[in-house]
Parts: C-alpha cells; structure tokens; sequence
C-alpha cells in the first residue's frame, strides 16, 4: 500500500451538469460496487470533533476532499461530535458509567432534587403546614426531575442534528453515501450511540443500518436508502458490514467493516471493543465469503509494531502513552510508507482485547484504519494486516498545523482490491489558508527524510514538496483536559 501527503490544488467541479447526478459512482449503481474502470474510491474522515459551532474551515475542507476525490463512499471513523463541547453540558458525561446526575449538575439542579429529595428532606420527615412529608413529596420532585432530564436530552439533540446536518452537508449536496462508526467523545454529550445513530440516519445517504433489526449471521436489505439494492450484515449501532461487489454487481470483492472500538476502560485508559463486536468480527470473513478492511476508531497495540524505540534524546521521538510510555519512539522507516508521519504517542488501550490476532488468525482482513490521535499520519505493515492512523479533518480542536489536517482518500482496483493505495487529501493543498485564527495546533514531531516512490491518486500533475515545519507554535486550548 503506496501513500503521498501532497496533492496539487483541485478547483471544485465544473459544469451545471455534473451537479444533476450524485457525485458518487456506486450512488447512481445502487451499491457500493466497481466501476467499470476497475476501481473504488472511499473517503475517510477521522475525528471531525465539533460542537453546534462548527468551523467553517472543517467544512471547506470535507468539501474540496469530496470534490477532488469523488468518493463511491464516505467513512467517519469516530469522534465527529465533541461531547465535551460547553453546548452539551446540561446532559454532559465524562464517562459511560458516569451517574446521570452529571447532566443534571450541570443544568443547575442539586443532588438531593434529583434523588426526589427536597431540601426540607435532609431533615428527619419532618411535616409541613398541610401535613405532607418530604417522602410524600419525593414523587412530585421525581417526576420533575425527569421532566427536565427529557427537556435537556431534547435540547442536545437539537445540537447535535445541526451538527450532523452541517458535517454531512458537503456529502448530500454532492450526492455521496456515507457511513458512521463512534469513538470516546461521541457519547460524552449525553446520547448513547442508538440515539445518535437514529439522527445519522435521518440524513440523506446515510447507510448505517438499524440496530433494532441485528441479526449478526443474516444479510440485512438497506432497502429505502440512498443505496436500495446495498445488503449489509449488523451486529450494533456504529458495528456492521457492506460487501462491495464486482463490476458486474454479482460476485463480493471485499468487505468494509465499521466497528466501535469502544471509549474508556473502567480500570484507566481507553477502551477496547465489546466481546459482541469481537465475536461479530469473526464472524464477517465467512459471511462475506471475502476479506475485509476495517475502521475503527481506536488504534490498538499493534500500531507500536510501526515505531522504533529510541533514546529520548532522539531527533523528533514522542513518548509512548500508559502502557508504553516508560520509552520514546519515531517511525520505524523500514516498516512504514513513504510520508508518514508521527506526532504522538499512539493512545491505544492498555490491553491487548485479540483483536489483532482475530483479524490476522484466517486471513479474513487486510488493513485496520484508525484514527484519535489527531497528530499522527502514517501507514505501514504489521504481519500481512496493513495498520494506518489518519490524522484530524477537523478544526475544532487540537491537531497539526492547519495545511495538515486532511482527510484519507483510499482507491482501489478490481485486479487486486486488497492492495489500496491511499494519499492524505490535505487542506493546505486543497484549500490553501484556513479563514479562522483560532486553531489548536501542535508541532510535528516526525519529519519524513524521503518522499519515496509515492502515486498521486488525483492523477494530476504534482510536486513534491519538502522542508515541514519541524517547529510550530505550541497552543493549548482552556478545555485541552477534557478533549482527552
């Protein structure tokens, strides 16, 4: 699997008729299938991370990525709301197992309204003028504490709707499908994944299927969706499968899984993938007949396999994160494409959930694509399964320098579907300066010595461009605790 981070400047689609038909080949097929050209396109989006605000430079960015691409599919692999937004803090949780008491804090009301006990309640049962109790009154309290628990759900929806509407935007006025997968700041807004799947679904080119109808071993018709003769197999919101046929639509060349790989770990860290999704991902081989490529939120350990252990004196070298964080690290060159890039320290869990072995054990997959750590861009093999971390399209949070963030564009052809090239679609290529000054930015750690071999996939005349910039302004924002 090739890879290049510089892509020459796309002007947007030409021509009143090319608006008149969905963008996306496989929208006007039916299914997601290859072309008569031999070839698929699918777009990665990873950690959009916005609020009801959202920056007008994220969504230049989806857009031109859209247009330059011309994406069969769109994939948002996680985090596209920031739960930790000032928005949400009515219904705000840090944590899954968080009490619900949380939203209820934040909305202004006390521990003991909430418990259905009033103030005069702390007191021993103590009677009022009329002769009531506080326990007679707990009920009435109670049920008032629901009416405003319902109220402020209600409130973020509505947020959350027009944040979904305005990161989608690009992808419906374009015609492009899309699908969704969750990470570890989706849910802090207080929606559980269901919810949030629901509202993803009432968007024009959503395929992510109801969860309601998951039957894990049975094929489930997406009949009604932007792609009425699409089947996929459903294990959980954010957890499924779409086969992605032959030219002709009949045979299965591969398989795309979506998977939530799950937020926090009860015991520190991050969280790893239910053992629901875990016995579905081995599953998926049979049931397509096929091999898939997976994304996922989450990187998991295996992306240390792609890093070199170095002295902390080292030129660039990150330090590892929890479980690995006693060394430093730089790409291991040897192992990873030319242009990749690090930033950070890969932020896996701190346990090893066999996810790696499940997908490596029958051959069933061949690529894992993450993305969390904001900073980190690179590609590289680990036994025959390729991992790649993308960076941050968004500008709502930290990240690299604006001309970094990017979105992931993969394409792949019929006479060997599982050996894609991909390339960073990158704002600054594509867009150029961003509108806003208020971007969270980071340096970058890894500078690449050698630009390679690397294909340009827009097929448009480029230039290699060196000399990153090793050093950049270090910003951090008032919320930066929450955003991790």
């Amino acid at each position: 699997m090739s890879q290049h981070y510089h892509a020459d400047q796309v002007s947007p689609q030409g021509g009143e008729g090319e608006h008149d038909r969905p963008l996306s080949v496989s929208a006007r097929l039916g299914r997601l299938q290859f072309h008569y050209s031999g070839k698929f396109r699918l777009l990665q989006l990873a950690d959009v991370q916005e609020g009801p605000k959202v920056s007008p430079d994220t969504i230049r960015l989806i857009a031109a990525a859209c247009d330059a691409a011309k994406p069969d599919l769109v994939v948002f692999s996680g985090n596209q709301v920031a739960g930790y937004d000032t928005a949400y803090e009515r219904t705000f949780r840090k944590r899954r197992w968080s009490t619900p008491l949380d939203g209820i804090y934040s909305a202004g009301l006390s521990m003991g309204g909430a418990l259905g006990l009033g103030g005069a309640s702390l007191k021993r049962s103590s009677k009022t003028q009329d002769g009531q109790t506080a326990v007679d009154r707990r009920e009435p309290d109670r049920r008032d504490a629901e009416r405003v628990r319902r109220q402020n759900i209600k409130h973020t929806e509505d947020l959350v709707r027009r944040t979904v509407g305005l990161i989608t935007g690009p992808l419906v006025e374009r015609g492009i499908p899309f699908v969704v997968t969750y990470g570890n700041h989706d849910f802090q807004c207080g929606l559980d994944t269901d919810q949030m799947d629901a509202i993803y679904r009432e968007v024009p080119g959503c395929l992510n299927p109801e969860a309601t109808v998951a039957h894990p071993d049975r094929v489930h018709a997406l009949i009604g969706s932007a792609l009425p003769s699409q089947t996929a197999f459903v294990c959980a919101p954010g957890t499924f499968a779409l086969p992605v046929a032959d030219c002709d639509g009949h045979g299965v060349v591969m398989g795309l899984v979506l998977l939530d790989s799950g937020d926090y770990a009860r015991t520190g860290g991050y969280g790893s993938p239910s053992a629901q999704a875990l016995d579905f991902l081995a599953a998926v081989p049979d049931l397509l007949g096929n091999r898939s490529m997976v994304f996922q939120h989450m990187p998991i350990p295996q992306f240390y396999d792609l890093l070199k252990p170095v002295p902390a004196t080292t030129a660039y070298a990150v330090q590892g994160y929890r479980s690995f964080d006693s060394r430093c690290y730089i790409l291991d060159e040897s192992r990873t494409c030319p242009g990749s890039y690090l930033g950070e320290g890969v932020s896996c869990p701190d346990e090893d959930s066999g996810e790696y072995d499940l997908l490596t054990r029958s051959r069933g997959y061949f690529a894992l694509f993450a993305g969390h750590d904001h900073r980190n861009g690179f590609v590289g093999r680990s036994g025959d399964l390729t991992l790649g971390a993308t960076p941050t399209c968004g500008f709502g949070s930290y990240g690299p320098v604006p001309s970094k963030r990017a979105a992931r564009l993969f394409e792949f052809d019929i006479r060997h579907p599982h050996h894609p090239r991909t390339q960073l679609l990158e704002f600054g290529q594509l867009v150029g300066r961003p509108g806003s000054h208020k971007v969270y930015t980071f340096a970058m750690s890894h500078v690449p010595t050698s630009t390679g071999d690397a294909v340009n996939l827009l097929r448009r005349p480029g230039f290699l461009a060196g000399g990153l910039t090793a050093l950049a302004g270090l910003i951090a924002s008032w919320g930066s605790t929450r955003r991790r």
